[in-house]
């Protein structure tokens, strides 16, 4: 896993490029969306917070009460999770909104360019034409991407608060 995350995304575009059009997938969504499941330091980021939030004790306890693994695994581990689950998910999902260069190589059709494409192209349009107008257009653009990532955050925002409450102790 560690060396899966030491390879940058950019290495790895051209192999993904080959992959994706022996399989036809290329000027697809699904071009897009497949690179993004596979996460390693997502995997990583899960593996080293499952095993400080999941206390071994906890599910011990729960097996000798006779609750299954699937019961255990919902019930128990899950919400317990559920704070390193939401901070994977935001890292992976704004690293999604904000790559470039995969979106570049993987799509010619302009329409389904993503929007940091799209800003890019705007911003040359301005600074070829010499049109102040466009520029505008341009930061007001980039204004509009970021409040989707900001409803993201502030709609998630209450599993890292529980997340963070729970290790609190009172007495």
């Amino acid at each position: 896993i560690i060396g899966s995350i030491s390879v940058p995304g950019i290495a790895l575009a051209v192999p993904q490029f080959l992959l994706f059009a022996k399989l036809g997938l290329t000027n697809t969504p699904w071009a897009m969306i497949i690179p993004s499941l596979i996460s390693p330091f997502g995997l990583y980021l899960m593996w080293i917070f499952s095993e400080q939030a999941v206390p071994t004790e906890l599910l011990e306890a729960a097996r000798v009460d006779g609750a299954s693994e699937f019961r255990t695994f919902w019930t128990i581990s899950l919400p317990l999770l559920a704070p390193g689950i939401v901070t994977t998910a935001l890292f992976t999902i704004v690293a999604t909104w904000n790559n470039y260069f995969l979106p570049l190589i993987m799509l010619k059709d302009a329409d389904w360019y993503p929007l940091t494409i799209g800003l890019n192209q705007w911003k040359d349009q301005a600074s070829t034409a010499g049109g102040q107008a466009i520029q505008n257009l341009v930061i007001t653009g980039s204004l509009i991407t970021i409040i989707p990532l900001v409803i993201a955050f502030l709609c998630l925002q209450k599993y890292w608060q529980s997340g963070l409450a729970a290790g609190a102790v009172k007495e």
